[in-house]
């Protein structure tokens, strides 16, 4: 009776046990990427990866609990990503950490999430806030439908993240607070999402080595159209605001002090879904210095960071250029897509506006 009992209880454990990972391998190349003050950088050819694995528990219908491990370094939220041969003695053991911690609960159209998870609110690219970046805090939703095909569903969202607790009150803390509106209709072939988040106490330099503290207060509008069934069309715009005054921060150069907006557009042919799907994407973007914090958005377009005041992270703001992507599903599970960037600096930090040029070849299994 006893071996029957336990394995009774092992096959409800794994029935309620959901585990995931994936492994990608990139090329990555860079070339005629100019510093500020006008000398280049050398061209690079690096070979890199990453592996993920995470597992999801459900407790019921209701409650779940799930995490996730990833390589990379753990001071470099932003990238993932390990280069082969960069340092990890010789044939040494790899950094690994968590990038997902959390509790859940889902009911009626109704979802909380506590802990540390992905970027809970809409977006269509990484341009505002990195998909390696991974926010800490509490998370509620609720999705409304409706017997309408002009207006489909409404989703409300909003949040409290901290990203650094001063161990005081709420307030002292380095935080963001974000507000969403999802709608979707005419068949899901048309989307609206506006959105505000409030960053507080941010620095200027992240790692602990800033010189002060800003506040951003943006507003998002973002939209996507589906132009096209066959082949798939699809039209993607996102406009941000910071309307945040900083004309009395001295520290602040007067150049920079406007620099509050920006926009990235898109327009992209087909999907990557199922065997044999192939995708082409081009995406142009200006975003302003303080159209969003440049160290907690995407540090894939070009080779700029915070080295220089002892930071690893990249600072992705005040730039403009574009993306070209091509993609093509091997196999399910199985993707390779291959990207190109060109971008410019909108206002120089030295005499020279920096620049830079990137190729990159992704390898991405899932398992």
């Amino acid at each position: 009776m006893l071996p029957v009992l336990v394995q009774a209880q092992s096959d409800s454990l794994k029935s309620k046990l959901d585990f995931t990972g994936d492994f990608r391998f990139r090329l990555e190349q860079d070339w005629d990427s100019r510093k500020a003050d006008g000398t280049y950088r050398d061209d690079r050819t690096r070979l890199r990866y990453r592996v993920r694995f995470g597992a999801k528990y459900q407790y019921n219908s209701r409650l779940s609990f799930g995490l996730r491990l990833r390589t990379g370094q753990q001071h470099k939220q932003q990238d993932p990503q390990l280069t082969l041969g960069d340092g990890f003695n010789e044939f040494g053991t790899l950094p690994i950490g968590f990038e997902k911690i959390y509790f859940k609960s889902e009911h009626n159209g109704l979802l909380l999430w506590l802990g540390k998870n992905s970027f809970p609110f809409k977006k269509q690219n990484e341009l505002f806030w990195s998909d390696n970046v991974y926010p800490e805090g509490v998370f509620i939703s609720k999705l409304f439908n409706f017997e309408s095909s002009i207006f489909e569903t409404l989703k409300l969202s909003a949040g409290h993240f901290i990203i650094s607790t001063k161990g005081t009150s709420l307030e002292k803390d380095n935080f963001f607070r974000g507000f969403q509106i999802h709608t979707t209709h005419l068949d899901n072939k048309l989307e609206f999402f506006p959105s505000i988040y409030y960053f507080k106490n941010t620095p200027n330099i992240p790692d602990g080595n800033e010189t002060h503290l800003l506040d951003y207060s943006i507003i998002h509008f973002g939209t996507k159209v589906k132009l096209f069934p066959k082949p798939l069309i699809n039209f993607e715009l996102d406009v941000y605001h910071n309307v945040e005054n900083y004309d009395s921060n001295e520290l602040i150069s007067d150049n920079f002090k406007k620099e509050n907006n920006g926009f990235t557009s898109a327009i992209g042919i087909g999907a990557l879904k199922e065997k044999n799907d192939l995708l082409f994407k081009v995406t142009y973007t200006h975003m302003e210095r303080f159209s969003a914090v440049d160290f907690l958005a995407q540090n894939d377009w070009v080779r700029w960071d915070y080295s220089s005041s002892g930071s690893p992270d990249g600072r992705l703001t005040n730039f403009k250029g574009f993306e070209i992507t091509a993609g093509y599903v091997i196999a399910k599970k199985l993707t390779l897509k291959l990207r190109y960037y060109n971008v410019n600096q909108i206002i120089p930090y030295g005499i020279a506006k920096e620049n830079g040029n990137r190729l990159r070849l992704d390898l991405d299994i899932g398992f």
